[in-house]
């Protein structure tokens, strides 16, 4: 998990406002692109230029120069779907399905992207990076989320109609909302509505 990274991602509301979402590990990042059930209507890893679009929105810095296969584009969604069944399991104090665990375990498995020093001193990443190398990373993360100090802080949004997940990586530990752009003020603006009309 990369909690010093803080770029995020940017989303849209279904009315079309671009707001900032930063979930705090990188295997969250990967949940907004779809996901099981109700969240398949949210799917846009359809191909390998999909999946590397998402690489580059994401934490992975400086963006990897990907070699992607159609088979890692179906593993990535196997993968975050895993994920999302994993993490709501974790905020309801369950534990994760055996065939969740072992997709998550299966990715990590394989080798992850690998770090070097370039020559003007700066990050860059092994040549010949692929989906699978990418994929790695994430499982990996997911399992240094949790199993690390910021297990029990993952969390779901607390407005009624958002599911974003996130884990709560604030001193106080008291962040209630995916993002203060979006439900946060969502939840001031229906506030001060409540509280003009009960005035009134």
């Amino acid at each position: 998990m990369d909690a010093s990274a803080s770029q995020g991602l940017v989303l849209r509301s279904h009315t079309g406002a671009a707001y900032r979402f930063d979930p705090g590990a990188l295997c969250l990042e990967l949940l907004p692109t779809g996901g099981p059930g109700p969240f398949s209507r949210y799917e846009v890893l359809y191909a390998p230029a999909d999946l590397a679009e998402w690489a580059e929105r994401s934490r992975v810095t400086p963006t990897p120069a990907l070699e992607i296969a159609e088979a890692e584009v179906a593993d990535a969604r196997r993968l975050r779907d895993a994920l999302w069944r994993a993490v709501l399991a974790r905020t309801r104090g369950e534990a994760p399905a055996h065939e969740d665990l072992a997709a998550v375990n299966e990715a990590a498995a394989r080798p992850p992207l690998v770090p070097v020093l370039g020559p003007d001193g700066t990050r860059h990443w092994a040549a010949g990076a692929t989906g699978a190398h990418l994929l790695s990373t994430v499982a990996r993360d997911a399992i240094d989320l949790f199993t690390g100090p910021f297990a029990d802080r993952i969390r779901t949004c607390s407005a009624e109609d958002c599911h974003l997940v996130y884990v709560d990586t604030s001193r106080p530990g008291r962040r209630r909302w995916c993002s203060m752009e979006h439900c946060g003020n969502r939840h001031k603006v229906r506030a001060h509505r409540t509280r003009n009309s009960a005035g009134r």
